[in-house]
């Protein structure tokens, strides 16, 4: 089963992704745990992305998250803290670029279940790839649509 945990930044991805991680290895299950590929990124180039770049971290995203589904037997879990359709929602409005909706879309109806974080915690600075409290609301928005448009069904997690 491949979960993808999407939304704004500072919404509790990634806390989210450690319980559920938990919660089936408490169950017996085998869990792989795909983490957000901007995260490192950032931290190796020591600096946010530019417009040119996105397209190479999507790829990477997704190329990771492919890579573990094909090396995990069908009973495992897999959970995506963040998706290509994350990057595709930032280079839209960042960058006036929406070429990577197509991409991110198509990745994104690989999954079993899409879970979107919703707005009800506080912002909280983490590192220098996080643009700030004023885009969560924006991002969220460009989710939902992206999500509603191409046809992917999700459940939003408070």
């Amino acid at each position: 089963m491949k979960i993808a945990i999407i939304g704004a930044e500072s919404t509790g991805k990634s806390e989210l992704v450690k319980q559920l991680e938990n919660h089936f290895r408490g169950q017996g299950k085998s869990v792989h745990h795909i983490s957000e590929y901007l995260r490192v990124w950032c931290d190796q180039n020591k600096r946010t992305p530019r417009k040119e770049e996105q397209l190479a971290i999507a790829t990477e995203q997704i190329r990771q998250i492919n890579f573990a589904a094909l090396n995990n037997s069908a009973e495992d879990i897999l959970l995506a803290d963040t998706t290509a359709l994350t990057i595709a929602v930032y280079s839209d409005l960042l960058f006036d670029d929406r070429s990577l909706y197509d991409m991110a879309l198509a990745h994104q109806r690989t999954f079993d279940a899409t879970l979107l974080m919703g707005l009800d915690l506080p912002w909280v600075a983490d590192g220098i790839q996080r643009d700030g409290a004023h885009l969560q609301e924006p991002v969220d928005t460009a989710l939902r649509a992206a999500l509603s448009l191409g046809g992917i069904p999700f459940q939003v997690v408070y």
